[in-house]
């Protein structure tokens, strides 16, 4: 089983960037969909990117799309979430998780390893 460890969270000015980085360790990382999710307080965790366990596939949640990234590096058994153009409603803590399963879907329930989380916060 695959575990998770989040970093590069943090305060950013709305606008700003951050790169959050989902370190991964365990076997056979290349069996893995990873997702990104978030969760802000009193609301539900949703969604945010996942990529496929080849890198070929991605899907962003619409609040995302075109502002966000993600990419995988096999070579370190990392999955990245470049953040770009970020506003107050980005703010939450966010997850990676593991599937092992060839195509990623941005639903929670269908991701069984997590990690801990990382705080984003977007304010002026």
């Amino acid at each position: 089983q695959l575990q998770l460890v989040e970093s590069g969270g943090g305060l950013v000015q709305p606008g700003g960037s951050l790169r959050l980085s989902c370190i991964t360790s365990g076997s056979a990382f290349g069996y893995y969909a990873i997702g990104w999710f978030r969760q802000a307080p009193g609301k539900e965790r949703e969604g945010v990117s996942c990529i496929s366990s080849s890198g070929g596939i991605t899907n962003y949640a619409d609040s995302v799309q075109g502002r966000f990234t993600i990419s995988r590096d096999s070579a370190k058994n990392t999955v990245y979430l470049q953040m770009n153009s970020l506003n107050a409603e980005d703010t939450a803590i966010y997850y990676c998780a593991a599937r092992r399963f060839t195509n990623c879907l941005l639903r929670p329930a269908l991701y069984n390893s997590w990690g801990q989380g990382t705080q984003v916060t977007v304010s002026s």
